[in-house]
């Protein structure tokens, strides 16, 4: 996983035109973005999604084999919960579909990290991640997902 701050996105351009991408979006999104799905480039899609945030994220730590997730609230803040995923248990099990896997019984090195007011994640396939959950309160917040296809 990497954190970052909106401000600092040209640090991240040697990562790669994808990422870079995916950033330059984030940067430029307005509050007012409706929520739906947007196409950025040919491995990048930006989803914008609202919900309330609450206490546990029942369902676990998600992880993905085919994409890259970079994600902002670009309303309110987010606590997300990470974890490397090797030693993990799965939750539930990989659904190609949607391309993602549950997992439970984080590792003792896990932690988590409050994003939004500037500071995104870029979590990666061995990143455990489990979003939605509230830093003070629960609050209503719209979120910023870029997904970039990595195979």
């Amino acid at each position: 996983m990497i954190l970052g701050t909106l401000n600092n996105i040209d640090t991240y351009k040697a990562l790669s035109p994808d990422i870079y991408a995916g950033l330059q979006f984030l940067q430029n999104a307005q509050p007012e973005i409706e929520v739906g799905t947007y196409p950025i480039s040919k491995n990048v899609k930006a989803i914008v999604s609202e919900y309330e945030t609450v206490a546990d994220f029942t369902r676990g730590y998600e992880a993905h084999k085919h994409v890259i997730d970079i994600q902002y609230p670009v309303i309110g803040l987010e606590r997300v919960k990470w974890s490397p995923i090797e030693g993990m248990n799965v939750n539930i099990p990989y659904d190609e579909a949607k391309d993602r896997t549950f997992f439970k019984d984080p590792s003792p090195r896990g932690t988590h990290v409050d994003i939004g007011e500037g500071i995104f994640a870029i979590m990666f396939p061995e990143d455990g991640h489990g979003p939605q959950h509230f830093v003070d309160q629960p609050q209503l917040i719209k979120k910023i997902t870029i997904k970039i296809a990595i195979s």
